[in-house]
């Protein structure tokens, strides 16, 4: 069925009330295993049926953010999932406190038990009216960016297509476009900040209201993360530090002599081939035929996958007025169909697009019918974004249909840019540690805290001379910060998996792919630490992971760019 023609039907607020409180009785009155499982099989149905109501109103909530029915539908649930939440903590206590808890887990699993104390901790109903705020704010955001235009060359443009001048080939267009962006933010800096202080305190509250002593734990909780914690990012950030920003920083001013700037500017970051990167040499069009083909040789699974996208016009790439201005996969877990929503610009982005977004739609539907898929989705957040990652990789044996005689140039930026990434991602996780640490910053002292962070891990960019972003305002336009907190490390872990998926697909093509799969099609039933060891890889929480990865990646940029 096409996605368009996916029925939507409220999930009426006395509708879930009367399931959630007659399944949380079940298991509590349980007088048998078989009576919690049967219970349990009731509860899959019922958040099956949540989550696919809830994601298609968001989902035409974005491709129009101006439709008056679905945005109603969007902020109604908006309303309405903090308490949902809170029943779906009172049926995991159920869980966990049944006097048939040891059998359960032998039944299902002790990860599913993990992930019940995690929500536990996540997650009370003295903060249900600060979630609903939270909500509302984020939506603020959402439709204030979605909203602005932005005076480029006399033409007003959405954020989605003023990227690609702020990624185009001449110097002086990228300067402009950036110039574009600052003076338009700067216009909106008054709203931008109240936003964010709002959203800070409002987190801030929850977690202090629950007995947390900010919000950094209470949001580590909320990402359900099973396998790290602070400490280990906080070590993984040190690594990155002391391992990658160096190797960065290194090939970065080597590429800026090759393209013959002095000092690379925060509007030089994204260009990182002498000439200007390289762009498709298809339309909308023929990316999908190439992409349909590009998934038909890689193997029977991913050819059946692209084959029921395709059919269920499961795509929305076309940008436009008042469509959301970012990108991503979700899916109605209903109807067993991932949905992908994307602003084309002409770019190498609409590839990763095809291969990122497609990743995750792939685990989506590989994982549709897991046993756990309900407690468990496709795993962490992490685990996530490495299906996607390294999903971008794996199409590098068929990039030549995208890119043709540049497909070289494509693979050198596509690694570089993945590099060069790591220690951005670490600012922006690392900003908000900082941030919620500190509640009580003013604009100017959060202004101040990006550019250190900036200093430090980026030493090589500079934002000199430009309009606003000089003063430390670049993270208002990183959707993340504002809307969901601490997930951004996540691409990070994500990012380091997938360079050694690509250096193992480098000796054998077929093997790593198969590893791939095995990793992909497990979801969340196994910790992405145990999946990354199961796939015969190192993970990044380890002593000397990022410092190899870093070293065989730049022998691989320097062996790509001799190619150039």
């Amino acid at each position: 069925m096409k996605v368009s023609d996916l029925k939507y039907e409220r999930m009426t607020k006395e509708s879930i009330v009367s399931s959630a409180e007659a399944i949380v009785s079940a298991v509590k009155n349980a007088t048998s295993v078989e009576e919690v499982l049967k219970a349990r099989e009731t509860y899959v149905e019922f958040y099956k049926e949540f989550l696919t109501a809830s994601s298609l109103s968001y989902m035409r909530y974005t491709i129009n953010t101006v439709d008056e029915f679905y945005l109603a539908e969007k902020d109604y649930y908006d309303e309405i999932t903090p308490m949902v939440q809170n029943y779906m903590v009172e049926y995991a206590n159920a869980m966990l406190e049944s006097p048939f808890r040891a059998e359960l887990e032998k039944e299902l699993s002790p990860l599913v038990f993990k992930s019940f104390e995690v929500q536990k901790k996540s997650m009370s109903s003295d903060i249900i009216e600060e979630m609903v705020e939270e909500n509302r704010l984020v939506t603020e955001y959402s439709k204030l960016m979605a909203g602005l235009t932005f005076d480029f060359k006399g033409e007003p443009m959405p954020l989605s297509l003023l990227r690609k001048y702020m990624m185009d080939d001449d110097r002086d267009t990228r300067r402009d476009a950036y110039e574009a962006l600052g003076k338009r933010l700067e216009e909106k800096s008054e709203e931008l900040d109240n936003l964010f202080d709002k959203l800070v305190k409002i987190r801030d509250k929850m977690a202090k209201k629950m007995g947390y002593k900010n919000f950094v734990e209470l949001g580590y909780y909320k990402l359900g993360r099973l396998s790290y914690d602070e400490t280990m990012v906080e070590k993984f950030r040190n690594n990155v530090l002391q391992y990658i920003v160096p190797v960065v920083a290194r090939l970065k001013k080597e590429n800026a002599q090759h393209m013959g700037i002095d000092q690379l500017m925060l509007y030089d970051n994204d260009v990182n081939v002498p000439g200007g990167n390289p762009k498709p040499v298809l339309d909308k069009d023929g990316i999908f035929d190439a992409t349909t083909k590009m998934y038909h040789e890689l193997s029977e699974a991913t050819a059946e996958f692209i084959d029921m996208m395709m059919e269920n016009e499961a795509f929305d790439v076309v940008s436009r007025e008042n469509k959301w201005g970012g990108g991503y996969c979700t899916s109605f877990p209903k109807y067993e169909q991932p949905f992908i929503l994307a602003n084309f610009n002409g770019t190498s982005a609409d590839i990763d697009v095809m291969t990122h977004e497609a990743g995750h739609a792939f685990a989506d539907y590989m994982t549709a019918h897991n046993k756990f898929a309900a407690e468990l989705s496709v795993g962490g957040m992490e685990t996530a974004e490495t299906h996607s990652m390294s999903m971008e990789f794996f199409a590098w044996k068929y990039i030549n249909k995208f890119f043709g005689e540049n497909a070289d140039k494509y693979k050198f930026m596509h690694t570089f840019d993945a590099l060069s990434f790591i220690p951005y991602g670490t600012i922006v996780d690392y900003y908000q540690h900082l941030i919620y640490e500190n509640p009580e910053m003013t604009p100017a002292q959060r202004n101040e805290t990006w550019n250190k962070l900036e200093k430090q891990f980026r030493p090589y960019l500079s934002t000199e001379g430009m309009t606003y972003l000089s003063q430390g305002t670049r993270w208002q336009y990183q959707m993340h910060i504002y809307e969901v907190p601490f997930y951004y490390i996540d691409y990070c872990l994500a990012q380091v998996v997938a360079f050694e998926f690509l250096l193992e697909s480098r000796k054998d093509y077929s093997d790593a792919f198969n590893r791939y799969v095995r990793f992909l099609s497990h979801g969340g039933e196994l910790t992405f630490t145990d999946l990354i060891k199961e796939a015969g890889l190192v993970s990044p929480f380890e002593d000397g992971a990022l410092e190899g990865v870093a070293g065989e990646v730049e022998q691989l940029l320097k062996e790509l760019r001799q190619k150039l």
